[in-house]
């Protein structure tokens, strides 16, 4: 009886730690795949938005890669899988687009991760 105990309760805790470490790995998974967007928008009103094909064209010529390309309010939002991809699109759209567009970086609120952190950061603790 002893020893079923012992191994009971050794399988028990190494489930618990294997569960911990997929949720933790799980986790990380997510924080590190943040989706990243750029908006492109008129300096003026008397400038129009660029056309998302002419976007994609200056983006494909420079093997950038992106998730996607549409007109939101009034900017062109593009996302991208990545703040790298992000920063090498903005590089080559502040050089090959016309002057008189802002190209800026913007934070994304869909992704659930920093949701979570935010939370977990703001929220009072109460152990016991």
């Amino acid at each position: 009886m002893g020893l079923r105990n012992v191994t009971l309760r050794r399988f028990s805790i190494s489930l618990g730690a294997l569960l911990m470490l997929c949720t933790l790995l799980w986790f990380w998974a997510a924080i590190q795949q943040r989706e990243s967007t750029l908006a492109i928008r008129p300096v003026s009103a008397n400038i129009s938005m660029p056309d998302g094909f002419s976007v994609w064209h200056h983006l494909d010529a420079n093997g950038i890669r992106f998730k996607s390309i549409t007109p939101q309010n009034d900017a062109l939002v593009i996302k991208f899988e990545s703040n790298d991809q992000s920063a090498a699109a903005k590089e080559v759209l502040d050089r090959t687009l016309p002057h008189g567009y802002i190209i800026a970086q913007l934070d994304d609120e869909d992704s659930l991760a920093p949701q979570w952190l935010s939370r977990l950061r703001d929220t009072p603790h109460r152990f016991g």
